[in-house]
């Protein structure tokens, strides 16, 4: 197989502190001039991808840079404490929403419930009467825009949406930063929620998985544009959470005994994380 160009950079970029780091990892490599450019080459595409992931990092080398498996150029997962170490906000996004459970009960404490919903509402009798939004936020509640994504109706409906965040937040979170992270998810929770509310009027939704689908698109359309290992996802990953959401827009899960499930945030989400995915790919692919 011909050689890959990794990147071309002027020849006043000082690549001996990277060059030195390739030979202590064993990479095989080698450094032309061509064009009044140097460039660096490699023997494979995937080997590419992965040597432009390192140079983001460590453009100038880093003498207490290991692999776990020298030879091995696909990305490694860290143990689980240095993983909760390298996503701060992942981990706390997921603590949030276990402190909200266990003050909500999962939902059957209506009194707090109400403060975290999307419409504070109030019960009388057998029915609930909803404020509308547009007095919540004159009254100074704009974290209703957000808070709904910290609301879960049982601990399976939890469980499942902490696990998929855990997986696509803390991808972003290592790949574009802990503060992109943030600004991602309160982006994905507000248009989500927003979007819920538009399909469904006044109702009672909350959970992480409008914001979990944006995320997904996120990862979906960015690594289209921007190759990089840590987007990488299994390709049965995509298509499952796809043939999820058209099945739960069908009406058949409902069917099947799962409950309301929220599409206008899975749509919503959806639709808001191909978006990002695209401006952020594209901007990745022509910095690169």
């Amino acid at each position: 197989m011909s050689a890959v160009a990794v990147f071309r950079l002027p020849l006043t970029t000082d690549l001996s502190g990277f060059v030195s780091l390739l030979q202590r990892l064993r990479v095989p490599h080698r450094v032309t001039e061509n064009g009044g450019e140097q460039v660096l080459w490699v023997p494979n595409p995937q080997l590419a991808e992965d040597i432009r992931s390192l140079y983001q990092r460590f453009p100038e080398g880093d003498p207490s840079y290991e692999l776990p498996a020298p030879e091995s150029t696909a990305y490694v997962a860290p143990g689980f404490v240095q993983q909760l170490r390298n996503s701060p906000v992942t981990a706390s996004v997921l603590l949030l929403s276990l402190i909200v459970a266990g003050i909500t009960l999962f939902g059957d404490n209506l009194e707090s419930l109400s403060w975290l919903t999307f419409l504070n509402f109030s019960v009388h009798g057998d029915y609930i009467q909803f404020t509308p939004l547009a007095d919540s936020l004159a009254a100074g509640q704009w974290w209703r825009i957000i808070t709904p994504m910290l609301v879960h109706f049982g601990i399976l409906h939890l469980a499942m949406n902490g696990m998929w965040f855990w997986e696509l937040g803390r991808r972003i979170e290592l790949r574009q930063g802990s503060w992109h992270l943030l600004g991602l998810t309160l982006v994905f929770s507000a248009v989500s929620n927003y979007a819920q509310y538009w399909y469904s009027g006044p109702t009672l939704f909350g959970g992480l998985s409008g914001v979990l689908y944006a995320l997904l698109g996120h990862c979906w359309i960015y690594q289209m544009l921007a190759p990089n290992p840590i987007y990488r996802l299994p390709r049965g990953v995509l298509v499952m959470m796809l043939v999820w959401l058209v099945l739960c827009i069908s009406g058949l899960v409902s069917m099947l005994g799962f409950g309301a499930i929220a599409n206008g945030a899975h749509v919503g989400g959806l639709i808001i994380g191909c978006i990002t995915g695209l401006l952020g790919g594209a901007l990745a692919r022509r910095n690169r």
